[in-house]
């Protein structure tokens, strides 16, 4: 090979990594310019701007959350919403960062979930966040090791891979504020308990240090399954949530209601009546003051839980309503009649 040859093919070589350098810095370069810029510009500045949020889904599922003068409001129940989520949710969008480009052909939008809302076989969910002077669109699909999300800007065609993971749920049932009330079983003094079918009683306690409540009314000849047979009615009023809420509405015909009083040390008193429907619970909630001193308390409950209707899981609505029969020992089985004698 002479001299000239070699020459040459050094120089193409060269010329060649110089290309492959050229055309990875390009490529760095292209990713670069998109990693770590919002997805959503301007709202970050703007989260307490906002003023109503839409989310849709293709399978017709949509929650429209609507701020008013003093709270949110879930708009397909009227009913407050959970503010801590609904905060959360504002946040993450606002701080919403690209990581890396990912697909701008249609056709492969439904690999990441970010096709639109419009397509029937569409994963993914639209959000929709409203201020007066700006409306930002955006289309959330699948999420990636549980950090990251598949986004894609409303009218763009360019899909990214973004963070933080941003959950959207479309169900309005989600975005209720679950807590209907938060009675501690220390507080509670006693339960008038009226069964729905079966014998009224109550139970009661004559000072927050005693450990078990006294069953009163308890039939001639039967016992307690322990001395802290009815204990667990005590607490079934703490941290008590709901999974929907709709207005009050009659119970469906035939069905009688429950009804149980949960009376507190300090003068609080809730009232809850309710029936059971498949595997699920209504109830209906009032709250007076016996004293005073628990005025506020009971009118801040009142004003929140009044003219609603809650369903509550099965097993929190057992724990509400309970029957004498359920805290006594089973009766012995009845002794079949003695065989009569044969005649002789």
């Amino acid at each position: 090979m002479t001299a000239r040859r070699v020459t040459l093919l050094f120089a193409i070589g060269i010329v060649v990594i110089a290309l492959a350098a050229w055309v990875s810095t390009r490529s760095q370069s292209g990713r670069d310019s998109v990693a770590g810029t919002a997805v959503l510009p301007g709202l970050e500045g703007a989260v307490n701007e906002v003023t109503q949020i839409r989310i849709t889904k293709a399978d017709g599922t949509r929650t429209t959350l609507e701020k008013n003068a003093t709270d949110w409001i879930v708009g397909e129940r009227g009913y407050p919403a959970d503010s801590g989520k609904l905060r959360k949710l504002l946040l993450d969008l606002g701080a919403l960062k690209a990581v890396e480009r990912k697909t701008s052909i249609a056709r492969n939008y439904k690999v990441l979930g970010v096709q639109d809302v419009t397509s029937p076989k569409a994963t993914g969910a639209r959000i929709d966040i409203v201020s007066p002077g700006r409306t930002w669109s955006l289309i959330v699909g699948s999420s990636v090791d549980g950090n990251d999300c598949y986004v894609r800007v409303v009218d763009s065609s360019q899909s990214l891979l973004a963070s933080p993971l941003v959950m959207v749920d479309a169900d309005p049932k989600l975005w209720l504020d679950p807590t209907i009330v938060n009675v501690g079983q220390s507080r509670v003094s006693g339960i008038e308990q009226q069964p729905a079918k079966g014998t009224a009683f109550s139970v009661s306690r004559e000072k927050q240090g005693q450990a078990d409540f006294t069953v009163h009314g308890i039939p001639r000849g039967r016992e307690l399954t322990g001395p802290d047979a009815a204990d667990s009615m005590g607490s079934a009023l703490s941290s008590l949530t709901l999974t929907d809420v709709r207005r009050t509405a009659s119970p469906p015909k035939g069905v009688e209601l429950s009804h149980a009083v949960f009376k507190t040390f300090d003068g609080l008193e809730i009232d809850v009546s309710g029936y059971k429907q498949a595997n699920n619970g209504y109830i209906d909630v009032s709250a007076r003051a016996a004293d005073k001193s628990a005025d506020t308390e009971a009118q801040q409950i009142d004003s929140r839980v009044r003219g609603w209707d809650y369903e509550i899981p099965e097993y929190r609505y057992d724990e509400i309503f309970q029957s004498m029969d359920g805290l006594l020992k089973p009766l012995p089985p009845k002794k079949s009649p003695a065989r009569a004698h044969k005649m002789k």
